[in-house]
């Protein structure tokens, strides 16, 4: 992302979210859209690549829900189930790296395609360490009220995610989705 000289990103993130809705602003999205799209930048940004819990208070409303972050389509409400999320994913993949590919807003809503890197070096989902580099994607819906987000509905490909640090099996033949059976 690129900001205009003398931009800085202060730990409220104001001149960050300021560059990015100017950003957003120019390729045409409203400005409630342009705001939204920031808001969700800031949170990838600090929340997860950063690791900054304390910001999950500050962007996410107290009576938030999450659908699809545990497994099978598991709902959390309020930041304290957010929370436990976080830090599982986190003392898992102490380097996690999220990369936005997509983002579009719509009104309320904000949808972002995104892809995670990390080292399993944590043992936070129950599975021993094992140095492993993984790669997975994710999507993400989520809608925005008064300023926060106040729900978000999630497809994380955590069966690819179990696979790579060995938590499941992988399967040794033909990709079963993509092959013709009888």
């Amino acid at each position: 992302m690129d900001f205009e000289r003398g931009d800085r990103v202060g730990s409220d993130g104001c001149c960050a979210s300021a560059a990015l809705i100017r950003l957003f602003r120019m390729n045409g999205d409203t400005a409630a859209e342009a705001e939204n799209k920031a808001l969700i930048q800031r949170w990838f940004e600090e929340v997860w690549n950063q690791g900054r819990q304390e910001v999950i208070e500050q962007l996410r409303a107290p009576h938030a829900t999450g659908t699809g972050l545990g497994e099978g389509n598991t709902k959390t409400q309020g930041p304290a189930e957010f929370t436990v999320f976080f830090l599982n994913l986190r003392g898992t993949f102490p380097d996690l790296h999220v990369s936005i590919e997509d983002i579009l807003a719509e009104g309320d809503k904000v949808a972002v395609r995104f892809s995670v890197e990390g080292t399993h070096s944590g043992a936070a989902l129950g599975v021993p360490p094992t140095g492993r580099k993984v790669r997975f994607s994710g999507m993400t819906i989520t809608r925005i009220a008064g300023g926060k987000i106040v729900e978000g509905w999630n497809n994380l490909d955590q069966l690819g995610l179990l696979t790579q640090i060995g938590a499941l099996p992988a399967n040794p033949g033909a990709d079963r989705f993509l092959t013709v059976h009888s």
